[in-house]
């Protein structure tokens, strides 16, 4: 930037040392041969002079960075770490310990889905797993890591399909549904007193 507007400033003033010394040359000299010739050499001094002013600035501009550098002294760049922090140990141990919980969770709800998809076969039984279910999401507030809702409904409704569905369980079902959505939902800390 500083480069680009001192070459700026270095060509207006050259345009105006030649426009000036052309104007000086023609109002001093009577014939139009002398002008022309003094002119001539007036626009070779004032080119000279320029492209010397010119290489100067240009040599200036390029060496400045570097008094600069040396007088001003940069702070070095930052080091990485060659050992990770006690707070990343920490926040490392963290993660796989919840990491595990899910899984165990997800393990549980797994159990519970092979159970009502391939073992059930009475009303009761398909009733009573889809309230484990729905206990599990209680207990684990919403579905984890690994079990999506989708997947879930899936696997349910292709039981639900196959025909054997009685009242009972429809109900166990819809509130097993119902529960995944309120665990999920942002809106969980709502002032039952207040309707609004």
């Amino acid at each position: 930037m500083k480069v680009s507007s001192t070459i700026l400033i270095a060509t207006q003033l050259i345009g105006v040392t030649s426009a000036f010394s052309i104007s000086q040359t023609k109002s001093t000299t009577t014939s139009t041969t002398t002008t022309a010739l003094s002119a001539t050499n007036s626009r070779r001094e004032a080119l000279s002079k320029g492209v010397t002013f010119l290489g100067l600035a240009t040599t200036t501009l390029l060496q400045q960075p570097q008094i600069a550098s040396a007088a001003g002294r940069r702070e070095p760049l930052p080091e990485y770490l060659t050992e990770p922090t006690e707070e990343f140990k920490e926040s490392e141990r963290r993660r796989d310990e919840f990491r595990r919980q899910q899984l165990v969770i997800k393990r549980k709800f797994n159990d519970v889905l092979d159970r009502l998809t391939f073992e059930s076969k009475t009303e009761d039984e398909l009733r009573t797993d889809l309230e484990d279910l729905r206990d599990l999401v209680t207990d684990t507030g919403g579905l984890p890591l690994g079990v999506k809702k989708d997947e879930m409904v899936k696997i349910i409704r292709a039981k639900k399909a196959k025909g054997f569905w009685p009242t009972s369980v429809e109900y166990a079902y819809q509130k097993l549904i119902s529960e995944i959505a309120y665990q999920q939902s942002p809106n969980r800390d709502k002032d039952i007193a207040n309707p609004l």
